[in-house]
């Protein structure tokens, strides 16, 4: 019995997680924001804990978002039983040149 062969592609780009980069860069400069709003000299500790309690609590949402993203973006396609792995890459990325000064 012959098994069905497959080709995984991955068709993840960075324009697919640049809006999740680009809100969790404002995650990180809202709570460096509240905790600047927070320093003193009485309140430092509450400033520390302030930054530390948004990042703990933002990071499993961000690699969440990562994960099903990146999973999205995975597709498994089926070989012809005369198709090889080298050759059905060869065919698919084009001619390949070396590089010259």
């Amino acid at each position: 019995m012959d098994k069905q062969k497959y080709r995984m592609n991955c068709t993840l780009t960075f324009s697919d997680i640049y809006g999740q980069i680009v809100v969790w860069l404002m995650v990180i400069f809202i709570s460096l924001a509240s905790a600047l709003s927070l320093w003193s000299t009485t309140r430092q500790i509450y400033a520390l804990a302030t930054v530390g309690l948004i990042l703990v609590l933002s990071l499993p949402f961000l690699l969440f978002a990562f994960v099903t993203t990146l999973l999205n973006h995975i597709e498994f396609v089926p070989l012809d039983v005369n198709e090889t792995t080298s050759s059905s890459t060869n065919k698919h990325r084009g001619k390949v040149e070396p590089a010259t000064v």
